[in-house]
């Protein structure tokens, strides 16, 4: 079976086996003098993967029903640019992304990742 029928059907262990390769789940804090701690705090589902790959970075996003996709413009020898499907809403972090992956867990070590993640988001 092709890569597009995979794509098509998208099964949540084939969402699931995407991400534990192409994915990740980050907390990042910087300054931010608008905010009253002086601090902001983001956290972020990302897939990345070649624009050649656009179908499957599309179909996850529908299947979540959230999110954006994103070029990364490339300047050095590659061809091809990058892009970002990215969920930044904490509302659709906490009532979309987190359920699907407690239902589905990831397989690799990302698991621990996903769980720091969601320690921080306090989910």
């Amino acid at each position: 079976m092709g890569a597009d029928n995979q794509q098509e059907r998208l099964d949540p262990w084939w969402i699931v086996g995407f991400v534990d390769g192409e994915g990740c789940f980050s907390v990042s804090t910087f300054r931010n003098s608008t905010h009253r701690s002086g601090y902001q705090t983001l956290f972020e589902f990302v897939v990345t993967q070649g624009e050649k790959s656009k179908s499957a970075m599309e179909a996850i996003k529908k299947y979540f029903d959230c999110g954006g996709i994103y070029i990364n413009r490339r300047y050095d020898n590659h061809k091809y640019n990058l892009l970002r499907y990215c969920v930044r809403k904490q509302e659709d972090l906490r009532n979309k992304i987190v359920p699907f992956f407690r239902k589905y867990p990831l397989q690799s070590a990302k698991r621990k990742q996903f769980e720091l993640f969601c320690k921080r988001l306090k989910v």
